[in-house]
């Protein structure tokens, strides 16, 4: 089974890091035991490009339910993505060192080496394959417009226009609230949204229908609903630097054979009630 690693993060030493760090290199040289598991015999002398030998280091929030969370006071990281990306490393013979960083700052942090990889639902776009590569998605889901459950001027994405939308800067939900002509209010993350939501602070957030369900699941009571659906789906997927090509390769590899032996569909039920890798 994979180790795993968890390092806090301080504003402190997010500010120093993403001032002084310089991208790193090493070589993944783990191996994974047992004779099926053909990426991590492939694992052993293969040269990834590792921040430390035989460890992949993991850019995530660690405060994103039910994907990168913390499980009760400190409780160990765990969620959908976590289990994701150490099912992957598992099967390259590496250990998981975690750098848990704000989403903001997640980009930042991947382009000044502070880690290799980022799992934190990352959603593909051009704008970010222009500049990142991607492994093959492990979640594709409809984003949804949540609005308060007394809200009836909204029952459509067109209808977000004029309106006032709680987004994340750094997310294609974003982009999907701009393009339907509401205005912008600058959040850091899904619990922030759905607090002005809730509020009334704004009319609406646009975000993965996965989170809002999951949300409900805790908060059966809040006072929110689903107002319309987007049309296109969104595939998120690990994240990497340019130069990690081989890394991705094997990653994709992993993936291939996580989804072959239903690993992935066993996730996504337990997060979700249904396989969300395609």
């Amino acid at each position: 089974m994979t180790r795993t690693r968890s390092l806090a993060v301080s504003s402190l030493a997010l500010a120093t890091a993403l001032t002084l760090a310089a991208c790193g290199s090493g070589s993944g040289s783990g191996s994974a035991s047992g004779d099926d598991t053909a990426s991590g015999s492939a694992a052993a002398g293969a040269d990834y490009g590792l921040l430390e030998d035989g460890v992949l280091t993991v850019g995530t929030e660690g405060t994103y339910k039910p994907f990168s969370y913390h499980e009760g006071a400190g409780g160990d990281l765990t969620g959908y993505d976590v289990e994701v990306v150490e099912a992957v490393a598992d099967k390259l013979g590496l250990e998981v060192e975690y750098q848990e960083t704000q989403w903001d700052a997640m980009f930042a942090g991947l382009d000044a080496g502070r880690f290799d990889v980022i799992a934190n639902q990352v959603s593909i776009n051009p704008e970010r394959e222009a500049k990142y590569l991607f492994s093959t998605p492990y979640t594709v889901s409809t984003g949804v417009v949540v609005v308060a459950e007394d809200n009836t001027d909204i029952t459509s994405v067109a209808d977000l226009e004029g309106k006032t939308s709680a987004q994340s800067l750094t997310s294609n939900w974003k982009d999907v609230a701009e393009g339907a002509g509401a205005t912008v209010e600058a959040i850091e993350g899904w619990a922030q949204a759905v607090t002005l939501v809730e509020q009334g602070r704004v009319d609406a957030t646009v975000n993965d229908e996965l989170t809002f369900l999951d949300y409900l699941k805790t908060n059966p009571d809040a006072p929110i609903k689903v107002a319309a659906e987007t049309e296109d789906s969104s595939s998120s997927a690990l994240t990497f630097t340019q130069d990690k090509a081989a890394l991705v390769a094997a990653v994709d590899e992993a993936l291939a054979e996580l989804a072959a032996d239903g690993t992935l569909a066993e996730l996504g039920e337990k997060y979700f009630g249904a396989d969300v890798s395609q």
